[in-house]
């Protein structure tokens, strides 16, 4: 498949943008750099960090970004390349953040909120989930996505379903007063540009979550956005929602980038409030192509309640988070045969974009094929001492 081009990855007012990565270098010491990217050259900027969390929480972030000088680590034409090549070659595109914790919200959409019901109520059988839409629609009888979580109505509804043997944990977390908000992947565990996202061995029935991640501070301050693919194992949360675990941090399951945009004077919290998130998915063995749209103005929360049942006096992050805003998009369509809706085939290409942020473009593979995750907060720390 044909790699994605500059203008393909990048948002399209790139040239005003201000974009912060990391890119894993080799040298005397390999390992990551802290970068922005000027005049079309990708310039490390650790001197000013030297975490992703660090940097994210200075005052002077913007001026940092926009003024810091630093060296050159190449062209951005030839990162893009080596981070979409099989094996990806130095320097190339890691994940945006570091030592920050992954958290993820779930079913904040009413599209994915149905999809969790069916899931739980199939069992993780994907040959079931079609009749059970079509009788959970009917036994709904309304459009949740008009449903103000924790509202009166919510709560009418909620006594409705419960009488007609129809609640679910799902709908509890989806139209309830409090957030599914859950451990997404461990600090330093995500995958960034064109590096394989993995799905584990187990697993038959699964899919893409394409996403906007929020860059968050110790504080609670959110100071930009990035995109993700929250990888889903339906089948394994659908035998019982206590698997979240195993259905949703494995090795490579977790993807960022390709970089965090930060909030300025041109990009700001209302820009991704109206962000439209656009998702592909191209099958490398069999022609497949699936392609949709969610648009961020049918989330269920705001962005910051979000946040705000994520950080506070009840739990605090001291090295920042990453939070996923959640996703609309659980596909349906048949693949493999009639009924038996969407599931990943090896070798997938996943390509997940807004206009505002670029794109993130992932191939699948097997979490026990893809090389295993060695990289961690001691080997970080070793290697910024040495540097």
């Amino acid at each position: 498949m044909t790699p994605l081009s500059v203008s393909e990855s990048l948002p399209e007012d790139f040239s005003r943008a201000l974009l912060v990565g990391r890119v894993w270098c080799d040298g005397t010491h390999p390992g990551p750099a802290l970068v922005t990217l000027r005049g079309g050259q990708v310039i490390d900027i650790t001197e000013h960090g030297p975490t992703m969390a660090d940097l994210l929480e200075r005052d002077d972030l913007l001026d940092i970004v926009a003024n810091a000088e630093g060296p050159s680590l190449g062209s951005l034409e030839t990162l893009l390349a080596n981070s979409q090549a099989t094996p990806a070659r130095a320097p190339f595109l890691l994940a945006p953040s570091d030592v920050q914790a992954i958290k993820a919200c779930g079913v904040t959409f009413a599209v994915s909120l149905l999809e969790r019901v069916i899931e739980e109520q199939a069992g993780g059988d994907p040959a079931r989930a079609t009749s059970l839409r079509d009788e959970l629609q009917s036994l709904i009888g309304t459009d949740l996505s008009r449903i103000a979580p924790g509202s009166e109505e919510a709560m009418s509804l909620k006594k409705a379903l419960q009488a007609r043997g129809g609640w679910s944990q799902y709908m509890e977390v989806g139209i309830g007063p409090d957030a599914e908000v859950f451990t997404k992947g461990q600090p330093l565990s995500s995958v960034g540009f064109g590096t394989h996202v993995g799905l584990h061995p187990a697993s038959q029935w699964n899919n893409p979550e394409p996403e906007i991640v929020l860059a968050v501070t110790s504080r609670g301050d959110v100071k930009g956005a990035t995109l993700g693919n929250d990888v889903n194992l339906r089948d394994v949360e659908g035998r019982s929602a206590l698997l979240l675990g195993k259905a949703k941090d494995n090795n490579a399951s977790c993807s960022l980038g390709p970089f965090i945009r930060l909030f300025d004077e041109h990009f700001d919290l209302d820009d991704v409030r109206r962000c439209q998130v656009s998702l592909r998915i191209e099958g490398d063995d069999d022609g497949f192509l699936l392609q949709g749209e969610s648009d961020m103005r049918e989330i269920s929360r705001d962005p910051l309640d979000l946040v705000h049942q994520t950080i506070g006096d009840h739990h605090q992050y001291p090295d920042g988070f990453m939070l996923f805003l959640g996703t609309m998009f659980s596909p349906i369509q048949d693949r493999d045969g009639e009924g038996q809706g969407f599931t990943h085939h090896m070798g997938d290409r996943v390509t997940i974009a807004t206009p505002a942020l670029g794109a993130l473009v992932n191939p699948v593979g097997r979490s026990d094929q893809l090389p295993p995750w060695t990289y961690g907060i001691r080997d970080l720390m070793t290697y910024l001492a040495r540097r």
